[in-house]
Parts: structure tokens; C-alpha cells; sequence
């Protein structure tokens, strides 16, 4: 099993062995991306445990790696808005890299656009990797952003209208005041209503 997909996703695993796993298995979210061919999911220690039945954690443990299904979830973060953390590697005046956190719903971010607060002058920002996006010509003063998402086919924009303070700093986390919830449906009907 290879896995080609972009951070903050969240999936419902479980291994396929019935005496050593329960049949929910345990949620997780992509954190890294493993350019090993030999594996799909690397889980920490607690993640792997936690797909074993009752007293099975240090059996499952010992077996180091085990055949597993999984599927695609909706991440849920409580109370917690979408947020932008301005990454190290930023230098104003000009060079601006951000990593998202907490995008919740089922979606995928496809394009960033970013703009001085009250312009309508849009430069796009590019995927660096995973989660993060960048542009060297990031505009002065307060930031806003937009968002393409899409959840399946289509897709929409999200505008967080007022994001990066003019002073931003690298290293701090912003709050968006915006959240996804939207569910993309999977292109299977199997798939869509299988129940575990």
C-alpha cells in the first residue's frame, strides 16, 4: 500500500488481523510524508497500539508492521478555527512561506491567493509542500487570504478577511476566523456507506 496524498488528513485505520485488532481501529492524521515504498502509514508507538483489541497492544507492537485497510474521515477540530503559522523560513519584506493547521471538514486546499487587507490586488501563492505555501511577493502591510477548497468536483472560495497582523512575525500561528466543514463524498457508493 503507497499513498500519495497532503498533509492534515485525517484516516480511519485498522489492521486486518481479528484476533489482535478491533474492528474500529484508530483515527490519525497525516503528519510527514514517507518516501519509502515499502510501507504506507508510519503510526507512532500509541497509534499502532491503539488498533489492538484489549489487552493486544504489546502483541501488535512486537509484530512491528501488519496489513491494514483504511479510509478517509472528516477531521473535526472543536472550537478551533482554520489557522496560518508563518513558517521560519519567511523574510519580509518580499518572501512569505505559511503552513495551515486545523482544516477541518473532508476538503482539499487547492490554491492560495494573498492581498494587502481592503485591496483587490491578488498574488497567488504556490504549494512548497504538504501544508505549506509560499510567495516572494508577499504584499506590506495587514494580509488577507482566499482559499480554493474542493470537496469532490467542485470547488469554492473561503476568504479570511483579516489573517496576518502588518507587524506578523515568523514562528507565530494566526487564526484565520474561518473554518471548512464541508464532506466530500468518495467516488464509490461502497465506499461512501461501508461501515466498519
Amino acid at each position: 500500500m503507497l499513498i500519495f496524498c497532503f498533509l492534515n488528513i485525517f484516516w480511519q485505520i485498522r489492521c486486518n488481523n481479528s484476533t489482535l485488532c478491533s474492528s474500529k481501529g484508530t483515527n490519525v492524521t497525516i503528519t510527514d510524508i514517507n518516501h519509502n515504498n515499502q510501507t504506507g502509514f508510519v503510526l507512532s508507538t500509541r497509534a499502532f497500539m491503539a488498533m489492538a483489541n484489549h489487552g493486544m497492544g504489546q502483541h501488535i507492537l512486537k509484530l512491528g508492521t501488519v496489513e491494514v485497510e483504511y479510509k478517509r474521515i472528516p477531521c473535526e477540530y472543536k472550537n478551533q478555527n482554520l489557522a496560518v503559522r508563518v513558517e521560519e523560513s519567511s523574510q519580509k519584506p518580499n518572501y512569505l512561506a505559511i503552513k495551515l493547521l486545523y482544516q477541518g471538514g473532508q476538503t482539499e486546499i487547492v490554491a492560495i491567493d494573498v492581498a494587502q487587507v481592503g485591496s483587490s490586488n491578488w498574488n497567488f501563492m504556490k504549494r512548497n509542500h504538504g501544508a505549506v505555501w509560499d510567495t516572494s511577493r508577499a504584499p506590506n502591510g495587514a494580509l488577507q487570504f482566499r482559499f480554493v477548497v474542493t470537496s469532490g468536483y467542485d470547488g469554492k472560495w473561503i476568504w479570511a478577511k483579516t489573517v496576518l497582523p502588518a507587524d506578523w512575525k515568523s514562528g507565530v500561528v494566526y487564526d484565520s476566523g474561518v473554518q471548512i466543514n464541508d464532506i466530500a463524498k468518495e467516488g464509490c457508493f461502497h465506499c461512501d456507506y461501508s461501515h466498519w
